[in-house]
């Protein structure tokens, strides 16, 4: 069952907290349409897989009510190259303006951390269902079929992007995007967990081994790269409040140039989970397999 995109927010988190008031006054100065004398102004905070925190703003001025979404890198210090909102607002920038895949409308890109304590932007709240389950519970098979080739569908609109023409020719390096994001991973796993604590899993530098020895051959020349998301999943999307169509993609604090079929696997990681095949078959019994067997042929035309 898919959650409505307002169901999906809270309090405020107290670790990530900031000045509301500086933000009000920001936004009235910077963002386009905002009210400028407004009478309530309110902040909650989206609690659901939200690396770069996320929060839906409300503002009422009169009879006049209107919500933006916040999004902003984290307090403290941080991974390098992690919680990049600055290339969030650019791909997002560059895909609303000149494709029609379907992505909230950005307003504002603040970079000056005196505002609110780090760097953040402000984006169009979208109205839609989002599935947090990839497995679809009580949805009917067809649905499922329905839903996950429109997922598929989206998925080819992105990676039809002529990134030169849309000016995200530099976004990023096409060529060893594979050996780059295993050696990224790697780096950030170690600096995560600290040598000899027990949060290190030996198992991790072994796997981190054999992607290095398994990458693709025609990884380094990136001859066939383009637009890649980076965590293309399911829960990522925002579905129309009534129909199964992608109104929204999220999260694209990962998105660069390269390898288009890491974002089709990464889509597919679910299927390979034996937890979440174990799962499937006591939620769907008998449909198990065409769940499957249709997820990979919409991916594959």
């Amino acid at each position: 069952m898919a959650s409505r995109t307002s169901e999906l927010v809270g309090r405020v988190d107290p670790a990530q907290s900031f000045d509301v008031d500086a933000l009000l006054r920001y936004a009235i100065a910077n963002v386009d349409g905002f009210p400028r004398s407004p009478s309530q102004f309110t902040v909650s905070q989206f609690g659901h897989g939200q690396s770069n925190p996320t929060f839906l703003l409300e503002v009422q001025s009169g009879s006049l009510k209107k919500r933006y979404v916040m999004r902003k890198k984290p307090p403290g210090k941080l991974l390098e190259s992690a919680h990049a909102v600055e290339r969030e607002f650019q791909v997002l920038h560059a895909l609303g303006t000149h494709t029609l895949v379907p992505v909230p409308k950005v307003y504002c890109l603040c970079t000056d951390s005196s505002v609110i304590g780090t760097p953040f932007y402000i984006m169009e709240y979208l109205e839609g269902r989002i599935y947090i389950d990839p497995m679809l519970p009580n949805v009917a098979p067809r649905q499922r079929r329905t839903i996950y080739h429109a997922t598929a569908k989206i998925l080819a609109s992105l990676h039809s992007v002529d990134v030169e023409a849309i000016g995200l020719r530099s976004y990023g390096k096409p060529n060893n995007y594979c050996k780059r994001q295993v050696e990224r991973w790697a780096k950030q796993y170690l600096v995560s967990t600290g040598e000899g604590r027990s949060n290190r899993n030996p198992r991790m530098l072994e796997l981190a081994d054999w992607l290095r020895q398994h990458i693709p051959f025609e990884d380094s020349s990136g001859a066939a790269a383009g637009l890649v998301h980076g965590d293309f999943r399911i829960d990522n999307l925002v579905f129309h409040p009534t129909e199964d169509k992608v109104i929204g993609i999220l999260d694209w604090e990962l998105s660069t140039l390269g390898n288009q079929m890491c974002d089709v696997a990464y889509s597919c990681l679910v299927l390979n989970s034996v937890a979440n095949l174990i799962s499937l078959f006591y939620v769907f019994s008998s449909n198990l397999c065409a769940f499957g067997q249709d997820r990979i042929q919409m991916l594959n035309s």
